[in-house]
């Protein structure tokens, strides 16, 4: 290792708690924060060669998330998924934190020597890093104890920490935990935002578009999917069964919009509404067009595949309609002054609801409109002209040729391709597009 002074300068380590404060004050998020305070501590001469925190996080896909840093190599991300929660309970249960919570500790040091026995798994890999010394701790962000920060330090120099470096850290420890309380509850707001309104929606939200009335107009793509009979499905189902099949039905018929430039804007009892944001010129239109299109192939390909595993465990088939148009959508607040929903409506809004109404009297999966087909080239069979309720005009609607919705493979394979990345590289990709936590980690 580079040696390090014996002493560290108070100065530097003001820099450094200095950086936390404005760090936080910046809304940096806990990637950056924690990365730069162990980079900061190192060149302050800390002789830190590993650091861990964790943090539990509130998202529907993963419950915990830990960083992990390392002298030389940076930091590492690591997300931890529901389905993990046995075996990382194991682990935990052997881990120096529980033995902290189970005996009410704040912090716990351990000088680690190669030739004893190692009292806890993670000792093995912190001697194979050449650590000397091991110092933990639990951070309670308040009195609850279901939110907090874990970490723990360790130094592979010689004699392990002194007491002028625990002091430094036990007092920027209080620091970072300030600093990532702040990070963890400014990127809840964007999770749940993009979790229940939709990247966009969510991002108009949380820049200031709060108050009642407040609507912007966009034109766009819009897909209308609904499923059939589900009130028949509802009545013949338990409440948790018909709640499994809905889930099912949605990742089946739903996924597929959500994403490639195109967003789900609201789920409306067993139906969806999606929009392909484009402008008036024609190539945008054409480009969101396709893209619809070729989503409507991928759904139609999912809920084949999902009505035969359906088949074989003995369930019933289920059946969908889809309807597709093209026009202007007001997105925006309302309902009452202290109540209010985010939602999508308008013309064009009703004109696909009514649109995807129609495959039921035509006994069809998708209908489309003729504003749509006229930006989506192909065999498009004429059906006629339909008075929609509501609707003063009447309205050309068209059959899509079997040959035209041809899955796009490249797609789904993509698809398949990020499902099967490794949950490092899902976490990775899911804590840059849209962080955000809180709950304490099952840190080691």
């Amino acid at each position: 290792m580079t040696r390090v002074a014996e002493d560290l300068s108070d100065t530097l380590i003001d820099r450094v708690a200095w950086w936390l404060k404005q760090s936080a004050l910046r809304g940096d998020d806990l990637e950056t924060l924690i990365s730069g305070v162990c980079e900061r501590l190192a060149a302050a001469g800390m002789p830190l060669v590993r650091v861990h925190l964790g943090f539990s996080m509130l998202h529907p896909l993963y419950h915990a998330m830990g960083f992990t840093w390392k002298r030389g190599q940076g930091l590492t991300v690591q997300g931890f998924r529901p389905t993990d929660e046995g075996q990382r309970r194991e682990a935990f249960m052997r881990s120096p934190h529980f033995y902290m919570l189970s005996n009410d500790l704040d912090h716990l040091r351990r000088r680690l020597y190669p030739e004893d026995v190692p009292e806890f798994p993670v000792f093995t890999d912190l001697l194979a890093l050449g650590a000397t010394d091991y110092l933990g701790f639990v951070q309670s962000f308040n009195q609850s104890a279901g939110q907090g920060m874990m970490g723990s330090w360790a130094t592979d120099r010689p004699g392990g920490f002194t007491d002028n470096m625990i002091k430094a850290l036990l007092r920027l420890q209080e620091n970072l935990a300030v600093a990532s309380k702040m990070a963890v509850l400014a990127k809840l707001a964007d999770n749940m935002m993009t979790t229940y309104l939709g990247p966009s929606s969510g991002k108009r939200v949380l820049s200031g578009q709060v108050r009642r009335g407040d609507v912007e107009t966009i034109r766009a793509v819009l897909v209308m999917g609904d499923m059939r009979d589900s009130t028949a499905l509802a009545e013949a189902e338990g409440r948790q069964d018909y709640v499994d099949t809905l889930n099912q039905f949605f990742d089946a018929i739903a996924a597929p919009f959500h994403g490639n430039g195109g967003e789900i804007l609201a789920f409306i009892g067993d139906g969806f509404l999606a929009a392909y944001p484009c402008d008036r010129h024609r190539e945008p239109s054409q480009v969101a067009a396709r893209a619809a299109l070729n989503a409507v192939a991928e759904a139609q390909s999912r809920m084949a595949e999902l009505n035969l595993r359906r088949k074989a465990a003995g369930d019933g088939e289920l059946r969908f309609g889809i309807g597709l148009h093209v026009g202007n959508v007001m997105l925006g607040n309302v309902g009452l002054k202290h109540r209010l929903t985010f939602s999508a409506f308008g013309a064009a809004v009703n004109e696909v609801q009514r649109l995807e109404s129609l495959t039921k009297k035509y006994g069809v999966q998708v209908i489309a409109s003729e504003d749509f087909i006229a930006y989506c080239e192909g065999a498009w069979e004429f059906k006629g002209h339909e008075t929609l309720r509501g609707i003063r005009d009447e309205v050309s609607v068209y059959l899509p040729s079997p040959g035209l919705l041809a899955a796009n493979r490249s797609a789904v394979l993509a698809a398949e391709l990020e499902e099967e990345a490794s949950d490092v590289e899902q976490v990775m990709k899911l804590f840059r597009d849209m962080k955000g936590q809180t709950r304490p980690a099952l840190a080691i």
